[in-house]
């Protein structure tokens, strides 16, 4: 068959080295239950937990939370490939005993990672040297959103309102500690102490007093188990309020969701990853607030989305404060599209279910060029 004739062939690569692993291959068995083998040619490429990259099953049966031992998939065995840079935009299948063999070209990469070395702009800056067109934010804006540091200072630069913090680098807490709790404790109250480039609220955690010098210390030492940089904001009372973003198809303005409230489920302080995936947690969409609020609150997802120069598709995480003002909280530029996540949910209550979501990110991929041609 030729070039001409074959079906678009799509690479599903899942998996990787972050601690959001296990989800990313949940979300890649739900993306690919759904995408349409009439139209498309799907190479499921599992990248190890230790950072080998497989060609490996696409069965999206294996690839789902066992819903009795709440059991999370991981990508194991398969045909270990190579990544030739000639911008071909093809993979190489290396075999025991075998001459390494090319194993087809592929027109587009969804790559579904969650994380370090899949959302931060790592495995972006591979795809685009080998010209290959791929779903999502490019190298730079991927890498910003991920850095919820940068992210605050672009957000700010662009009359953004974001959340009060203290960034940490490694440097600062090895050199510098008594400043930073300083700083930390001036925020007062309560605080949220992240890792600067994690996801899935991943190693986060809460200190009821930013004075308590012996819980802030304990929080940035956890935090700093997943990365050297560290976050610390202030806690905002309000309601947690989530946006998916699309880019428009007409080259246009992004298109937005409804919004959904979520509501954290009982026993869990904050929306961490076992409230987010393991639990009763749930959304109200669209979430009841009033309607002058859901309209700034889309209208500033979309100027999130082009301020930080993304692409393709995003969520936009906000707090909706007791006293009616909104602030952002997080960018995710390649959200989960696991059953329980909330931004395959907006989409189906405003109007693009699952099976279309999917393949609007395919389509929209496809428009792009390869690098900045």
């Amino acid at each position: 068959m030729s070039s001409e004739q074959r079906k678009t062939r799509v690479a599903v690569v899942f998996g990787g080295r972050s601690s959001e692993h296990e989800i990313s291959c949940v979300t890649a068995g739900s993306v690919m239950s759904v995408i349409d083998r009439d139209k498309y040619e799907v190479v499921p490429v599992g990248i190890t937990p230790d950072g080998n990259w497989v060609l490996t099953s696409g069965d999206p049966d294996e690839l789902r939370i066992d819903a009795d031992s709440k059991a999370l998939p991981s990508v194991g065995q398969g045909s270990e490939l190579a990544l030739p840079f000639d911008t071909a935009g093809q993979l190489m299948v290396v075999e025991p005993g075998r001459a390494p063999a090319r194993l087809a070209e592929v027109d587009v990469v969804l790559p579904l990672l969650h994380g370090p070395f899949g959302e931060d702009g790592t495995v972006q800056g591979l795809f685009e040297m080998m010209g290959v067109r791929y779903a999502g934010a490019g190298v730079f804006s991927s890498a910003a959103a991920m850095d919820k540091v940068f992210m605050k200072s672009m957000l700010l630069g662009n009359g953004i309102p974001t959340i009060e913090y203290v960034a940490v680098t490694g440097r600062q807490w090895e050199q510098e500690r008594k400043r930073v709790l300083d700083d930390i404790a001036a925020l007062g109250g309560a605080v949220f102490v992240k890792p600067a480039r994690a996801g899935s609220s991943v190693g986060i955690s809460r200190v009821p007093d930013s004075a308590d010098t012996d819980a802030v210390v304990a929080a940035v030492d956890a935090a700093r188990e997943h990365d050297p940089k560290v976050l610390v904001e202030a806690e905002v009372s309000g309601r947690e309020i989530e946006c998916g973003v699309l880019e428009a198809e007409d080259g246009g303005l992004p298109d937005v969701s409804q919004p959904a409230e979520i509501h954290v489920a009982d026993g869990f302080d904050f929306y961490d990853f076992e409230a987010k995936y393991l639990s009763t947690s749930s959304l109200t969409i669209p979430a009841e607030i009033p309607e002058e609020a859901i309209g700034r609150l889309r209208a500033m997802a979309a100027d999130v989305f082009e301020a930080m120069g993304c692409e393709g598709l995003a969520r936009v995480d906000f707090f909706y404060t007791d006293d009616g003002r909104v602030l952002v909280n997080e960018l995710n530029t390649m959200p989960g599209f696991t059953p329980s996540s909330a931004f395959p949910q907006m989409w189906a209550a405003s109007g693009v279910d699952y099976a279309a979501l999917v393949e609007r990110m395919i389509s929209t991929a496809l428009k792009r060029s390869a690098g900045l041609r």
